[in-house]
């Protein structure tokens, strides 16, 4: 099995000793367009670029650090799933990667729907003026006044997880005078090749009714027996940062044969099937993440071949990208700080974030890619570990990368593909501030999402 399955963390069977890297590249002054957005390029001095503008610029600006998204490649990338699928299928984007209320606003002129899981999210949503019909509601443990919000708003579908949220969902959509549309996630058995932290349809974990249990056809049952509740489908995930097609077309066939028991049990046919997101990008070089025509095509078929099997109508089609539209869009800007060589290991470089701002090495064993951005060099490379400023010893931005051998305190460095779940995860420990997000576009910078202030923190701490 090859390593650009399982980026995402410790492999099944397959955990690299301590240490492991890739050799260093034929040129530690190129920027990769896989793993860069694709704006970003270096002018004529050598510093690197998003959107026109320099690193030097934003940092001077707007300080360090910060989350750079290059807007462009956003809503490129967005019309990308959008036109991949077309008018017979739906692309909703997974709020839970990244959100804001100009992100939004992308998305709503871009054509996409959005999923949320929260009622921060929603808030979010409904602020920056998504229509609510085209907003799904997820979630394993939703609280009654989410719900309740969802209700009143008119949000599109909600997708149900449990027996209890179908009776409480059944009761407040009643109480409204709602026939309020849902989806029922269920899990079809499929254990994905990714860290079991983002593993999400195998039996054992906290999400959706199990398929093989029955619980799944139960839920069925009950919200069809609830006049408040429009049954439209059924929902599945499988896990994040996937690249093998094989654990989709599992589920697509097991939810398709639940659709052929609903039929026959019933004697309904649901119009719609969601399939969930989780496809990888590509975080390192090694990396080889598919397209989004080249996806859809896949799942078109997949769907079409298995109903045909079942005898049923093709139902509507729906996708959850959210890490394949934001995350490689943006770079974390760095300042350098500390250069620590450790003789015959490697040499540690600390920067002015850390796990504050990108949790996922920490949490998931996650690689990056790292490049010195504010100027080029001819040094010979050295192997480092980028590392923050917490106090904590598992406070890894990137665990192995090689940069140049002169790299000194107040370079700046940039981690690529940090667009998703590193600002939605950000943390304030330590008391950390978290960074500001910037939106790049035709030579302007904008803040989309404001740096956190002193006054901030204090304003939440009464005392």
């Amino acid at each position: 099995m090859s390593r650009s399955a399982h980026p995402a963390g410790p492999r099944h069977g397959d955990v690299l000793p301590e240490g492991h890297y890739q050799a260093p590249p034929a040129d530690l002054n190129a920027l990769d367009p896989k793993v860069w957005s694709r704006t970003v390029a270096r002018n004529t001095e050598g510093v690197a670029t998003v959107g026109g503008v320099d690193v030097k610029r934003l940092a001077a600006d707007f300080g360090t650090p910060a989350y750079v998204l290059d807007e462009e490649d956003f809503r490129a990338r967005a019309r990308a799933w959008r036109d991949a699928f077309g008018t017979e299928a739906d692309v909703y984007y997974a709020g839970k990667a990244f959100l804001s209320k100009a992100v939004v606003r992308w998305l709503h002129e871009e054509g996409l729907n959005l999923d949320v899981c929260s009622a921060g999210e929603l808030a979010v949503a409904l602020a920056a003026g998504m229509p609510p019909q085209r907003i799904a509601l997820h979630g394993n443990n939703k609280s009654v006044d989410e719900l309740e919000h969802a209700v009143k708003t008119g949000v599109g579908h909600i997708v149900l997880d449990s027996y209890g949220e179908i009776e409480r969902l059944a009761a407040i959509a009643a109480r409204h005078g709602v026939r309020q549309q849902v989806l029922i996630r269920i899990t079809v058995g499929v254990e994905a090749h990714t860290h079991e932290f983002i593993a999400t349809a195998h039996e054992d974990q906290k999400f959706g009714l199990s398929l093989t249990g029955g619980a799944a056809a139960e839920a069925v049952r009950r919200v069809l027996g609830h006049d408040s509740l429009e049954l439209r489908g059924i929902h599945s995930h499988i896990g994040s940062q996937i690249f093998d097609m094989a654990g989709f077309e599992v589920a697509a066939r097991r939810v398709v044969g639940l659709l052929g028991q609903i039929r026959d049990e019933h004697g309904v046919e649901l119009p719609e099937i969601d399939l969930g997101g989780g496809l990888g990008i590509a975080y390192t070089s090694e990396d080889d993440p598919r397209e989004p025509a080249e996806i859809a095509a896949a799942l078109a078929e997949i769907v079409r071949r298995e109903c045909a099997a079942a005898n049923l109508n093709a139902p509507r089609l729906s996708v959850e990208p959210g890490r394949a539209i934001v995350g490689p869009t943006a770079f974390t800007l760095y300042e350098v700080g500390t250069v620590k060589p450790l003789e015959g290991l490697r040499t540690y470089v600390s920067v002015d974030g850390g796990m504050s701002d990108n949790i996922r090495t920490a949490l998931y064993d996650a690689e990056y890619s790292v490049a010195l951005v504010s100027r080029t060099s001819d040094a010979e490379p050295m192997l480092v570990r980028v590392v923050g400023k917490h106090c904590e010893s598992g406070d890894i931005v990137v665990r192995d990368a090689f940069l140049p051998a002169d790299l000194a305190p107040g370079d700046l460095i940039a981690v690529p593909a940090t667009g998703a779940y590193c600002r939605s995860m950000a943390s304030n420990y330590n008391h950390a501030l978290k960074p500001p997000v910037l939106a790049v576009r035709d030579g302007a910078a904008r803040v989309i999402v404001r740096r956190e202030t002193e006054e901030d923190l204090l304003r939440l701490d009464i005392g």
